[in-house]
C-alpha cells in the first residue's frame, strides 16, 4: 500500500525513490512487523488472560502442569503483524502475495477454530484429526492448483547439490505441492510443545527463503545460481521479512517462562506459510533441508506410531522427539536452544546448496 503511495510521489520528493527497492521494503516490513508486535502483544495478552482463554495441559507426557491457563493463541499477534506489514510494504498487485497471506490466513482461520474448541471445551482436543487433514489438503490443493495454472509455469522439482536434475512431474506436481504445504503445516505444529521451540526454526527457515525469494525473483542472479527464475517472486522476501519480524516480536512474550504461547491459529499458519513460499519460489526439496527440525519432529511420531502398532514397542521415550529429551532429563531451555542451532546449521546447509552443485 506504501509503495502505491509514496513511489509515483518519487519525482517530486527524491527520498521516496527508496521504496522502489525490495531490500529497503523488505527491512522496513520487519520492523513494521516487529514493533506492532510488541505495540499489540501487552493488551493481547490481558485480553486473552481476561477471556480465561487459557492453553488447556494433556495429563500424559512431561509435567508441564505449571503452564496450565498460560493464554494460547498467540499466533493471532504474528497473524496480525505479518499481515500488516505485507499490505503495507508489497506491491498488492502481486499474484504470489495474494497466494501465500491466502493460505496463511485460510490455516490460521482452521487453527483458531481449533484452538477455541480446546479452550471452551477446556480440553486438549478441538478440530478432529480427520477434518483439519480435510480443510489443510482442501485448501492446499487449491493453491497448488493456482500456481500451477500460472502462465509459462513450469512443474519442475530442484534437486539440491544436482545442477542438471529437475525433474518433471505434469500433472502430479499439483498433488505433491499440496502434500508439502499440508505436511509442513502439521510438522511445525507438532514441533511447537515448549517455549520459543517452534518460533524460532521458523524464524530461521524463514529467513533462509527470503534470500531464496530474492535470488529467485532476480533474473541475473537466478540465472547465474542455476536456480528457477520465477518472475515477482522478489515480493516474497517481504513476506518472508515480516514473518521473521513478526516471530521475533512473539518470541519476546513466547520465551521461557512463556506469557503466551501459539496456538494452532499460529503454528498451522505459519507451517503453510512455509510450504507455501517453498512452492512459489521452487524449493520444495531445500525446505525439507533448511526446515530440517521440523522433519525431525514429523518424523519421529511416525516412527513412534508404525512401531508401536507393529511391534508394540515404542523407539523413543516420547514422541514429538523434543519430549523424548525432556524425559532423559534434558533442561526446556537446553532442547530448545540446541534444535535453534541445529536449525542455523541447517540454513547454512542449505545456503551453501546454491553453489556447491
Amino acid at each position: 500500500m506504501l509503495y502505491h503511495l509514496l513511489f509515483p510521489l518519487s519525482d517530486q520528493i527524491g527520498a521516496f525513490n527508496v521504496v522502489r527497492y525490495i531490500t529497503f521494503r523488505t527491512a522496513a516490513a520487519t520492523l513494521t512487523a516487529l514493533f506492532l508486535s510488541f505495540l499489540v502483544g501487552p493488551p493481547l495478552i490481558r485480553a486473552l488472560a481476561r477471556l480465561r482463554v487459557g492453553q488447556p495441559i494433556r495429563e500424559i507426557g512431561p509435567d508441564h502442569q505449571s503452564k496450565a491457563g498460560t493464554p494460547t493463541m498467540g499466533g493471532l499477534l504474528i497473524l496480525l503483524s505479518l499481515v500488516v506489514a505485507v499490505l503495507l510494504w508489497s506491491e498488492l498487485d502481486n499474484r504470489a502475495v495474494w497466494i501465500v497471506l491466502g493460505l496463511t490466513t485460510g490455516y490460521g482461520a482452521l487453527g483458531f477454530v481449533d484452538d477455541y474448541r480446546k479452550v471452551t471445551r477446556r480440553k486438549s482436543d478441538g478440530v478432529s484429526a480427520r477434518a483439519k487433514l480435510f480443510w489443510q489438503i482442501s485448501m492446499a490443493l487449491g493453491v497448488s492448483l493456482a500456481i500451477y495454472l500460472q502462465p509459462d509455469f513450469r512443474p519442475v522439482v530442484v534437486v539440491p547439490f544436482f545442477k542438471d536434475v529437475h525433474p518433471d512431474l505434469g500433472w502430479l506436481y499439483v498433488p505433491m505441492a499440496a502434500l508439502v504445504i499440508a505436511w509442513f503445516s502439521n510438522v511445525v505444529n507438532l514441533t511447537d510443545g515448549l517455549d520459543g521451540l517452534a518460533i524460532g526454526p521458523v524464524m530461521i527457515t524463514a529467513g533462509t527463503f527470503l534470500v531464496l525469494s530474492y535470488a529467485a525473483g532476480n533474473k541475473v542472479i537466478a540465472d547465474y545460481l542455476a536456480i528457477p527464475y520465477v518472475p515477482g517472486a522478489g515480493q516474497l522476501a517481504i513476506f518472508c521479512g515480516a514473518l521473521v519480524g513478526g516471530g521475533l516480536g512473539f518470541l519476546w512474550f513466547n520465551t521461557y517462562p512463556a506469557q503466551l504461547f501459539m496456538g494452532d491459529v499460529g503454528s498451522l499458519a505459519l507451517g503453510g506459510a512455509l510450504g507455501t513460499m517453498a512452492v512459489l519460489v521452487r524449493q520444495e526439496v531445500l525446505l525439507f533441508v533448511v526446515g530440517g527440525i521440523f522433519v525431525l519432529e514429523g518424523v519421529s511420531v511416525m516412527i513412534q506410531v508404525a512401531s508401536f502398532k507393529l511391534t508394540g514397542r515404542r523407539v523413543f521415550l516420547m514422541a514429538p522427539i523434543h519430549h523424548h529429551y525432556e524425559k532423559k532429563g534434558w533442561a526446556e531451555q537446553k532442547i530448545v536452544v540446541r534444535f535453534w542451532i541445529i536449525s542455523i546449521i541447517l540454513a547454512l546447509v542449505a545456503l551453501s546448496s546454491l553453489k556447491l552443485r
